[in-house]
């Protein structure tokens, strides 16, 4: 008899149990013909079809994917959704990107009319690219929030995201103060976290763009709610990091300067992270807080090459960010591919276990969601992905050279794009699709 809350689905399915930094090959969990059951919208069990199959009731529902790729869903660990109008507007460095794209871009959030058409466009197109977690920046406008949390709602994704916290050296119709930034924050928090898949990041833009009492104010939103998260970004260009020195001339570093005002911590998330010492990083490590890695980004603004190897070696937790709109695609896929350009430039290499591990498992890491997401151990959530490694000409082409599981991998994060991605899953249900599907009864 059939069990109504059971379902499976069929092909090569690959996840990771570890670090393959860390663990080498048996970090990698690999079913060329594999089975991925799910009850109840979560992993049920993960294995070869050949060993679970006969276990299945008669009559289970067994969608194949034969010639497809299952993986978990794609992690972004820092992107802006206010900013999606903006992507791939030419020139300008950080300080100049913000004041002439960005801050026009989400002065239009006001209106939660618009607020609520980019909201969907933009859930969508994270669904599209595989994209099923992700911690977003909003804007200052509470209902910029309002308007992410319902479009991200109504589609079951789990999203982290947070109001902007910002009370000068921005335009007046962008400016908060410190008291009614963490009033308004307070109230989402109340409203939002922890509700159905979602979750509050307290949100301070950059420290140069709040006072010391807005910093203060955000530290003390972030010790007062156990369980909300906190991002920000930090040391992502030169002269962003030679400001804030001018501004916070006592601390010793710019990351010190989140430090001093409570902002380090287990879910505290910080994109960039480029222009750290190793002190930074060992207290990045020591009080848990995570590094996102923004590869598009750094290299279409200008900001420099993040050095994943020090990362490593201090021991700090790093995801993958795509940073749209200086970011210049929702893609991971695409993600990697600059990735492993931009280590390739600091000497250091990026083999395709690991990216695919840093696209998935080690971003849940990083956003201290991994028994929740991030793989396909019992238990976890069932937001997963189906890729076509034969989605273009040369990819098919490339492809059926490739000798072993590690080099289809690479091929894939190097030639790959949305174009790849053929379903979206979402809590065990298909959120988003590419084509025609193929499904029948397990008889």
């Amino acid at each position: 008899m059939a069990d109504p809350a059971l379902r499976a689905v069929r092909g090569e399915i690959v996840h990771f149990l570890a670090d393959p930094a860390e663990r080498g090959p048996a970090a990698t969990e690999h079913f060329p013909d594999g089975l991925l059951i799910l009850r109840d919208g979560r992993v049920a069990e993960c294995g070869p079809a050949a060993d679970l199959l006969p276990r299945l009731p008669a009559g289970t529902p067994v969608e194949d994917r034969s010639g497809r790729l299952i993986m978990p869903g794609f992690v972004d660990t820092h992107i802006h959704y206010a900013q999606t109008d903006v992507i791939a507007s030419h020139g300008e460095q950080l300080l100049a990107w913000l004041e002439k794209y960005t801050f026009p871009a989400e002065g239009r959030f006001a209106d939660p009319v618009h607020a609520a058409e980019v909201a969907g466009f933009f859930c969508d197109e994270l669904l599209r690219n595989g994209t099923t977690t992700a911690m977003v920046f909003a804007t200052v406008h509470p209902a910029s929030v309002d308007a992410l949390f319902e479009a991200a709602q109504a589609r079951r994704m789990r999203l982290i995201a947070g109001k902007v916290l910002m009370d000068r050296h921005c335009p007046d119709f962008l400016r908060d103060t410190a008291e009614s930034g963490y009033r308004e924050s307070r109230a989402l928090i109340e409203r939002w976290h922890g509700r159905d898949r979602l979750l509050y990041a307290v949100t301070p833009r950059f420290a140069p763009t709040s006072t010391p009492e807005q910093m203060q104010a955000a530290g003390r939103l972030f010790a007062e709610h156990p369980g909300v998260y906190l991002q920000s970004h930090v040391a992502e260009n030169r002269g962003e990091v030679d400001w804030v020195a001018r501004l916070y001339p006592h601390a010793r570093s710019y990351l010190d300067v989140y430090e001093r005002y409570g902002q380090l911590g287990p879910r505290s998330v910080y994109a960039h992270c480029i222009w750290l010492d190793d002190a930074d990083r060992a207290r990045m490590a020591a009080t848990g807080s995570a590094m996102s890695f923004c590869p598009t980004s750094n290299l279409f603004l200008g900001s420099g090459l993040f050095d994943l190897a020090r990362a490593d070696a201090l021991g700090v937790r790093v995801g993958l960010g795509t940073d749209v709109g200086g970011g210049t695609s929702f893609s991971m896929l695409a993600t990697l591919n600059e990735a492993y350009k931009v280590l390739q430039m600091n000497g250091q290499n990026l083999p395709a276990e690991r990216a695919f591990y840093l696209a998935t498992l080690g971003g849940a890491r990083s956003l201290w969601l991994d028994d929740r997401i991030g793989s396909f151990a019992a238990g976890r959530e069932a937001d997963f992905i189906v890729i076509d490694p034969a989605a273009t000409p040369l990819l098919a082409r490339r492809v059926a050279q490739a000798e072993t599981l590690a080099e289809r991998l690479f091929v894939l994060m190097m030639l790959g794009d949305d174009r790849c991605i053929t379903e979206t899953w979402i809590m065990g249900e298909r959120a988003a699709a590419r084509g025609a599907t193929r499904g029948e009864p397990h008889p």
